[in-house]
């Protein structure tokens, strides 16, 4: 027969211990998951796992190593080009529960939701964000709002990462290091895309005239000065508007006067940096004439002499949105633009 006996004591304790010991291990488990060792060094931000950090690095570079084989658009994650795929292979399998939509990705799915169930509406164009803080981020693009400022330089930033990024323009530090020309880089993301100009690497192609670029920055500046006439950069002096901040800079100056750029040799002045170079070239030899193989001709630019050689080739890349004319450089382009 068996007899119910009272709990023992020790045992009890010994339990008790036991739980002890083990919530203790998975509370420090818990911690260590959530330490950041992984710091970005353009921005700082601190991540969990070293390739989450890489990932995220390539905000800052412009990197996009994934491209679609159908159209060539191009992914910083393999994830996002397995899930844009589906829009040339499948119907859009993911459905909208609050209408008749329907997606490729899950991602597009969520940020279209935001339609219906999020409260953080922009009220100047009507997009929906998941939060406050990415909303009123979003707004700064209507305010012109810079709250971060430099107090080195004075410039200022919209986000507290762009100005971390910025400070590191006055600091003295440059320990990447180029290994043909021995150019120094205060990032090793700058050295990398450095490195293109010695292999000639253009990963970064327009999908409308089949021109490459070193970096997506200067792809989405050829775009909106060959292919677009958005011009949101407006001068002040003459009302003359522009598709990039540094072209309206630029033009700024004829109404300035300014000449910053000095020759060495001579009093000579110049408005821009590439008009020294031409200076130095043409009237102390300073620098290297591109030769044309055909006709001999020397051009003092690598883009002079390309375009040259383009009208031997009768090759005309630069295509008008508004009709089917076709044209040798960028330039015949924006002139030929004005009809329409």
């Amino acid at each position: 027969m068996a007899f119910e006996t009272e709990p023992d004591d020790t045992n009890k304790s010994n339990k008790a211990r036991l739980f002890e010991i083990n919530t203790e291990d998975i509370t420090e488990h818990s911690r260590n998951n959530k330490i950041r060792q992984y710091c970005c060094t353009v921005c700082e931000k601190r991540f969990a796992r070293k390739w989450d950090m890489k990932t995220h690095k390539r905000t800052h570079t412009g990197e996009k190593p994934f491209a679609c084989t159908v159209c060539d658009k191009r992914f910083t994650r393999k994830v996002g080009l397995n899930e844009h795929k589906r829009i040339h292979t499948e119907c859009s399998r993911y459905p909208c529960s609050k209408c008749e939509k329907s997606f490729a990705s899950r991602d597009s799915l969520r940020i279209h939701q935001y339609i219906h169930t999020s409260k953080y509406k922009c009220k100047e164009c009507g997009k929906y964000y998941g939060s406050n803080t990415r909303l009123t981020i979003h707004k700064q693009i209507h305010s012109g709002e810079k709250p971060f400022g430099c107090s080195v330089c004075g410039k200022r930033f919209a986000r507290a990462e762009h100005l971390m990024v910025h400070i590191k323009v006055h600091s003295e530090d440059k320990p990447y290091k180029c290994h043909m020309c021995e150019q120094m880089f205060r990032w090793s993301e700058a050295l990398k895309s450095h490195m293109r100009v010695h292999t000639g690497d253009k990963p970064y192609k327009c999908s409308l005239c089949n021109k490459c670029f070193r970096l997506q920055g200067h792809l989405q500046i050829h775009k909106r000065q060959v292919h677009s006439n958005i011009r949101p950069y407006l001068c002040t002096h003459c009302g003359k508007t522009f598709a990039t901040d540094s072209s309206m800079k630029r033009h700024v100056l004829i109404h300035t006067g300014a000449k910053p750029y000095s020759c060495s040799h001579c009093s000579e002045r110049f408005r821009q940096i590439i008009q020294l170079k031409d200076h130095l070239l043409k009237s102390h030899d300073g620098g290297t004439w591109f030769t044309c193989h055909i006709c001999q001709k020397k051009c003092s630019r690598d883009s002079n002499l390309k375009a040259h050689i383009r009208r031997h080739e009768v090759v005309k890349p630069y295509v008008c949105s508004e009709c089917p004319k076709r044209f040798y450089t960028a330039g015949e382009l924006k002139d030929h633009l004005l009809s329409h």
